[in-house]
């Protein structure tokens, strides 16, 4: 928390947290003495954790499955909350990665309007041994489909690839504070 509190002072407004439980510790009383923050969810959410997660967060970076928006939907009905979100595209279609397949994203997108959930756009974590750039093309073209605003695509290692592709949210955490530890 002591290299994220200057930031604070200084007015920066939107942070990422890749686990429930950590933003909980680590962000509530925050969240409650400054209520211009938002708070990212950019690791997976399981469904045993989406109560806390719509407490918590603002933004909801990794929905992949109907499971999970239906889970999402219902708590935020009981929460009186609205969070933004994104699907999460496996666009390498990496075993070891989440997200929905490119062949299923218009079926859960349809499924999370129906639901009522604000979906505002697409994430995705390209293949590290390939030159991202393609796969960031091809993101940017899938939201531009769907017709959405944002785009959440990019880290400290490819950031600006992301950005040549409209990319509107990097994940930089490393960059900024240290790989973690």
């Amino acid at each position: 928390m002591d290299e994220i509190l200057p930031l604070i002072e200084y007015g920066h407004t939107d942070y990422g947290e890749n686990k429930v439980q950590e933003a909980m510790d680590k962000w509530t009383q925050i969240k409650i003495d400054q209520s211009n923050i938002k708070l990212h969810l950019i690791g997976k959410l399981q469904t045993n954790k989406v109560k806390f997660a719509v407490k918590i967060f603002d933004f909801i970076h990794s929905v992949d499955s109907e499971k999970l928006a239906k889970k999402i939907a219902d708590e935020e009905i009981k929460q009186n909350k609205k969070l933004k979100l994104f699907i999460q595209v496996n666009i390498g279609s990496e075993e070891q990665k989440s997200g929905v397949s490119e062949n299923q994203l218009i079926d859960l997108y349809t499924y999370c309007k129906k639901l009522n959930l604000d979906v505002i756009g697409l994430m995705c974590i390209p293949p590290t041994e390939k030159d991202p750039e393609k796969y960031f093309s091809q993101m940017n073209l899938l939201n531009k489909e769907l017709n959405l605003s944002e785009l959440s695509m990019g880290m400290s290692s490819d950031y600006l690839k992301a950005l040549e592709h409209s990319s509107s949210y990097l994940r930089i955490g490393s960059s900024i504070f240290g790989k973690r530890t």
